[in-house]
């Protein structure tokens, strides 16, 4: 019997560690359905014993889950709603890890003309101007964010029978569009990933307006004490090593890189 109590107390205290090393990040859909956290995590996991738990969401939840503490860090792409996440207290600091950028996809045929078009403003206006089926995310993600700004860039308020916002994910989204052979703006990584593009095409990229920062929010314990702050300072750690960098940049789709690493 007292060996059976010192194995099960014995057994309880690994659980207990094994526990300790499981972290909750939020994540963005782009973010996950470009694959590349396929790649990261069991590298992660081989490297410092952490077992990363992806809690995939929209930018807009993922900071509402970071406020609510009920994870330990963030992974994101909406500078200003970052921004207002810190100055409200509910993260420590801002790290940028990579970049990409945004694309606008749309039928091969490209009705709208965005091949012509000499800048994100431009391709916008030649949407709006032939009616063209557009789909947006709809779903306050960080794509969405960054949408919605362009749009009101050229001072223009989307509507009518020919922009659809459907509340759902990058991948759902792309799928949308792929079935309604309509323009949607993505980012390039989850477009290269995606599989459904059935008549789709990248129609026009290349204006610096499309820019897409990624950056690693960790939760203030301050706010949330139960937070786990030494396992997200350690997989930060992990994320602007050299490890992270040569990952990140050598993850490429049909010869296509798909993140730039940028920590310093």
């Amino acid at each position: 019997m007292k060996r059976i109590i010192i194995s099960a107390i014995a057994s309880l205290a690994m659980t207990g560690a094994a526990l300790s090393d499981d972290m909750k990040l939020a994540v963005t859909t782009s973010f996950h359905n470009s694959g590349l956290a396929d790649i990261l995590l069991p590298q992660i996991k081989e490297d410092t014993g952490i077992e990363v738990q992806l809690l995939v969401v929209g930018t807009g939840q993922a900071i509402k889950l970071g406020e609510a503490g009920d994870v330990d860090a963030i992974l994101v792409h909406s500078l200003k709603a970052e921004e207002k996440f810190l100055a409200g207290g509910f993260g420590t600091h801002r790290r940028e890890i990579m970049y990409n950028d945004f694309v606008f996809i749309g039928p091969s045929t490209d009705e709208a003309k965005l091949a012509d078009a000499t800048s994100a403003a431009d391709a916008l206006r030649r949407i709006e101007a032939a009616s063209a089926p557009f789909v947006s995310r709809g779903d306050d993600s960080g794509t969405h964010k960054k949408e919605r700004s362009l749009w009101a860039a050229v001072d223009v308020e989307p509507a009518g029978d020919w922009y659809n916002a459907v509340g759902a994910g990058m991948g759902a989204a792309l799928n949308t569009a792929a079935g309604m052979n309509a323009y949607i703006m993505s980012d390039r990584a989850s477009w290269l990933n995606f599989g459904n593009k059935a008549d789709l095409a990248l129609v026009y990229a290349g204006d610096p307006a499309l820019f897409n920062q990624y950056a690693f929010l960790p939760v203030n314990p301050q706010k949330h004490p139960h937070v786990k702050t030494d396992l997200a300072a350690e997989l930060e750690a992990w994320l602007v090593s050299d490890v992270a960098k040569d990952l990140i940049n050598g993850y490429k789709i049909n010869g296509e890189t798909l993140f730039v690493f940028n920590a310093e």
